[in-house]
This record gives structure tokens, C-alpha cells and sequence, in this order.
């Protein structure tokens, strides 16, 4: 299989998605409103890992199209947990993608204490041989899910997926004060919101300040 070649159309969606969910951010700022979406980051699945998920899954190189649906994967963070929902009907009610699937992993926490939400879409992107449908997967989730989430990915990838009781265990603790983290924030969040803006404020001051200096 021409690696390049096939995954090309699935590079092609998560720049330009990229690009899409990032103006909603601008878009916020421009109209003085709290952005719900913090940064956005995208990657297209390495060769090695789709390998070791078809083989895993028993999923055929033919059928990667339809059956791997994290081929093309798009990550949403957001500073507050209650900014998730905003950011779930911003893409629901998007004209240039058909929603797919929805998996609430925050409502209903997988077993390791991963929390995120996950959205699968049929996004089209335009190639020289006509229009491409291709799946792409938009994890949403707040920075501290974010962090523990990493580290879980990089511990499963040290032991191969089979972690030690004891580092399991950890984790799940790990995820329990991740969460409690995300509830405290939330309780503040006008304090904080209001810290930023006076901070934001600041900066453009002081910019100014040094410009008239010159």
C-alpha cells in the first residue's frame, strides 16, 4: 500500500478542520465573549499504530476507510467543563460535515478513568479525483483530562497495555483529582475569566505603552 498516497485526503481534513474550529476561537475573542475552545491540535495516525490497531482488531488494510474511525483525529481543548457542550452543538450544527457517532466518556467514565468526548464525522474533502468522505474523530475535553490522558497513553505504550496494579490504581486517583480539579475551576470560573480579561487588558497596554515609546 502507497502509505503517502492514502492517507493524503485524511491530512488534507484535519488541516482544513483544523484551521475551522480554531476561526471559532478568533471569532470569540473578536466579539469580547469567552472562547469555550482554548487551542485546537489534529494528527493523522501513524502507519505503525494503524498497523498494530488493524492487527488488534483484526480490521483488513482494505477496510481501514470504514472501520478505523481515529484515522484522522482532531483534539478540542477547553478551559471549563461546562464549555463542552458549547463546543458538541458548534460542530452539530455544522453544514460541512455529517455527524456520525457521539461516545460521552465524561458522563460515563471508562473503567481507567479516561474522560473525554468523542465525535465521529464524515467530513469531504476535494481532491483531484473528485470528492473524498472521510471519518474523522474530534476528542473534546478539558485541559486537566487532557494531561491525564497523556499520561495514560504514554504508560500504556511503556507496558504495552498492561499496566501494574499499582499504576493502575494510581491512575484512576489520578483521574478522580483530574476531575475534582475541572469541578473547583468551574466554581471560580467568572474570577477567573474576569482575571483573564484583565490580564489580556494588561498586555495591550503595555504593548501600546511601548510603541508610543519608540
Amino acid at each position: 500500500m502507497d502509505w503517502e498516497l492514502f492517507l493524503s485526503p485524511y491530512k488534507q481534513a484535519v488541516d482544513e478542520l483544523k484551521i475551522k474550529l480554531r476561526g471559532y476561537r478568533e471569532q470569540y475573542e473578536m466579539s469580547n465573549q469567552h472562547s469555550p475552545i482554548e487551542f485546537v491540535t489534529a494528527r493523522v495516525k501513524p502507519v505503525a499504530s494503524i498497523l498494530d490497531k488493524a492487527r488488534r482488531k483484526n480490521i483488513a488494510l482494505n477496510e481501514l476507510h470504514t472501520s478505523m474511525q481515529d484515522l484522522a483525529g482532531i483534539r478540542v481543548m477547553c478551559q471549563f467543563v461546562d464549555d463542552i457542550p458549547t463546543v458538541i452543538e458548534l460542530i452539530r450544527n455544522r453544514q460541512d460535515m455529517r455527524l456520525v457517532e457521539e461516545r460521552d466518556y465524561i458522563a460515563e467514565t471508562k473503567e481507567s478513568g479516561y474522560r473525554s468526548y468523542h465525535m465521529v464525522v464524515e467530513y469531504p474533502v476535494q481532491t483531484i479525483v473528485g470528492e473524498r468522505k472521510i471519518l474523522v474523530e474530534i476528542q473534546i475535553r478539558t485541559l486537566a483530562m487532557n494531561f491525564w490522558a497523556t499520561i495514560e497513553h504514554s504508560l500504556n505504550y511503556k507496558y504495552e497495555g498492561r499496566l501494574p496494579t499499582e499504576v493502575r490504581d494510581r491512575l484512576q486517583r489520578a483521574s478522580e483529582a483530574a476531575f475534582l480539579l475541572d469541578e473547583e475551576m468551574s466554581k471560580i470560573k467568572g474570577e477567573i475569566q474576569e482575571a483573564q480579561k484583565h490580564f489580556a487588558l494588561k498586555k495591550i497596554e503595555d504593548h501600546d505603552l511601548k510603541r508610543t515609546k519608540r
